[in-house]
């Protein structure tokens, strides 16, 4: 060859099998880091990877005396699934034999995972999918038709049963994703080396550990581009800063507004942006609001218990409100574990003769918790031994496990597809502010999350009148001013039935319950302007089942929020000038809600 010849061109092929080569060679790169971040993996207490055997044991025990005492109902079953199976194999092998390359009828409902047009049309790919189908199907009526588990084993056993078929999913492997495969093939192997990437990325942020990334962390800035309604911390200290948020109306109501959020995660999911912030709308309706922004503990808060965030959280942020707008009255809301706590300050503050709050919201809000719902899976013993424990070693409940089980109460959502994305398909975490604050979590105290965890949550003691606020026990009965309680329809973590029947047991003479569309979080941020979801109302009193309740409701279009405002106006006092943040310690949104102490 002279110098002035060329090597000759590679063609498509040739350049496609360079670069997949390329890319295998990425990933055993990548396999090695992968091995290099789990051994960094944090020893935790076993309980708080899974159920305790006993669970399994339960089960196999109750299918047994089945098999015992009704064989012919488990003989019936499983006919029933080998007839199906077998239907199902001879349809696939007649389609085929027909030298048609096409799958057989499919009766299935659709399922969302099941998205991509070859699980339906690829005799493979369908097969795999009707198959699957067919398993969980006779795998949950054989756990449903069980006589012999009692009623809370049983929700235990369905609910992790559930997630074992969720888990097993085709969706969920590789070799068997036509989404995976077709991309990976498309991009010569580059989606499954970026999956790889954010795989190695995750467990490397997690100290070893797995959480999926939900969004693009670099997407978002909390007070900057969230987080951005103009306002003030005029008052700071070791639990919380308060806000007051500047007006925007001449003139505002005379009895200011105080909101608590949940300590479980961050305020700013009240003021994700102006389209859909509740803070900014309720400042727009003339208003003077004051919101908490809690602490984000590290292992120095370990002793930190309930009258702690009572004493320091709740009745001095009510004072200090007091005492910046010079009223001897205020309204309170609380959402979530938020509200559970400003219950037990309102019983409290009844028995001691302090008529300091006006009026009370509920956002999302359990007190009473002998039926937790769905998130009543975790509490029972051998979840909450394994956090006593964890929590007694780390002197706070780690916001990487609080995260994860909330994920796996909707693990579709927000455990395996993401993942799917992530890992098989190569794509970057989408910029979605929700599922940024989602991930941006919070610890707890380990002593207040024990005595939450066992003295509410297990013990039910608000309800029972057993649990103790400053060494005196108080009941919801002790709950006797106006209040106003809105729940979702579609909670898995607070359930709206549970929310109702803490409410109904209440001492106030003046109740009003509203049912939102919508779940935790989408039910509450509901926007009027959106024209989203719609709310449940009935005049009758807050008694009786919540069922009847919801028989005899009147459904509305569009969102609670304006009806709420109402009911809030009324009890607001005449307007005034609107009042504007006095010392300022920091901009809102504060310090607090962007720190971030080890987990």
């Amino acid at each position: 060859m002279t110098t002035e010849e060329k090597p000759p061109a590679l063609d498509d092929g040739e350049v496609r099998l360079a670069r997949l080569n390329a890319n295998l060679a990425k990933v055993d790169e990548l396999s090695k880091r992968l091995t290099a971040a789990l051994t960094h993996r944090r020893t935790v207490d076993p309980a708080l990877h899974g159920p305790a055997p006993d669970v399994y044991m339960k089960a196999a025990a109750a299918y047994l005396a089945e098999m015992m005492s009704n064989p012919a109902k488990v003989v019936e079953h499983q006919i029933n699934y080998w007839g199906k199976t077998l239907k199902h194999y001879v349809e696939a092998q007649q389609t085929l034999a027909k030298g048609e390359f096409k799958a057989p009828p499919d009766p299935n409902p659709r399922d969302r995972r099941f998205s991509n047009p070859l699980w339906e049309t690829h005799p493979f790919f369908n097969y795999l999918k009707q198959q699957y189908q067919l398993n969980a199907e006779a795998i949950s009526t054989a756990v449903g038709d069980m006589d012999n588990l009692d009623p809370a084993d049983r929700k235990r056993v369905e609910y992790f049963t559930k997630q074992i078929v969720d888990m097993f999913s085709p969706t969920n492997f590789l070799g068997t994703n036509p989404d995976a495969l077709e991309k990976a093939v498309e991009t010569d192997g580059e989606s499954l080396v970026q999956g790889l990437e954010n795989l190695v990325r995750d467990i490397e942020s997690n100290h070893g550990d797995l959480l999926v990334t939900l969004a693009d962390k670099e997407a978002f800035h909390v007070g900057q581009n969230i987080a951005t309604t103009p306002g003030a911390v005029v008052y700071r200290n070791r639990m919380m800063e308060l806000i007051q948020y500047e007006p925007t109306t001449e003139k505002v109501h005379k009895t200011p507004l105080l909101i608590f959020p949940p300590w479980i995660n961050k305020f700013y999911i009240m003021d994700l942006k102006p389209a859909n912030s509740l803070i900014k709308w309720i400042v727009d309706q003339g208003f003077t609001l004051f919101v908490v922004s809690w602490v984000n503990p590290d292992a120095s808060y370990a002793g930190t218990a309930m009258d702690d965030y009572i004493r320091d959280g709740y009745l001095r942020a009510m004072a200090e409100v007091r005492r910046i707008t010079g009223e001897k009255q205020i309204n309170a809301t609380g959402y979530c574990i938020a509200g559970t706590t400003l219950g037990l300050t309102l019983a409290h503050l009844q028995k001691a003769g302090d008529d300091s709050v006006k009026s009370a919201t509920f956002f999302t809000t359990l007190t009473d918790f002998s039926d937790p719902g769905e998130v009543g899976v975790f509490l029972n013993d051998d979840f909450v031994d394994g956090i006593e424990r964890q929590t007694q070693q780390d002197g706070i409940l780690s916001r990487f496990f609080m995260s994860r089980t909330f994920s796996y109460l909707r693990s579709n959502d927000l455990i395996y597809t993401p993942a799917i994305k992530s890992y098989m398909l190569g794509e970057a975490p989408p910029a979605f502010d929700l599922l940024y604050w989602n991930g941006d979590g919070t610890n707890l105290p380990a002593k207040m999350a024990v005595e939450y965890l066992r003295g509410l949550c297990q013990g039910d003691g608000f309800a029972k009148g057993e649990f103790q606020v400053f060494g005196n026990p108080v009941s919801l009965a002790d709950v006797k001013l106006p209040i106003c309680a809105i729940a979702c329809e579609t909670d898995h973590i607070a359930h709206w039935k549970g929310s109702f029947n803490g409410i109904r047991q209440m001492g106030s003479r003046d109740k009003t319950f509203i049912l939102s569309e919508s779940g935790h979080i989408a039910g509450i941020i509901n926007p009027p302007s959106k024209d989203k979801y719609g709310h449940y109302t009935n005049d009758a009193p807050v008694d009786g089942a919540p069922e009847d309740w919801l028989k005899a409701a009147t459904f509305h279009k569009g969102s609670w929020w304006p009806r709420w405002a109402d009911w809030l106006k009324a009890r607001s006092g005449p307007l005034i000038k609107a009042r504007v943040p006095g010392d300022s310690l920091a901009a809102a949104p504060g310090t607090y809600v962007v720190a971030q102490p080890d987990s």
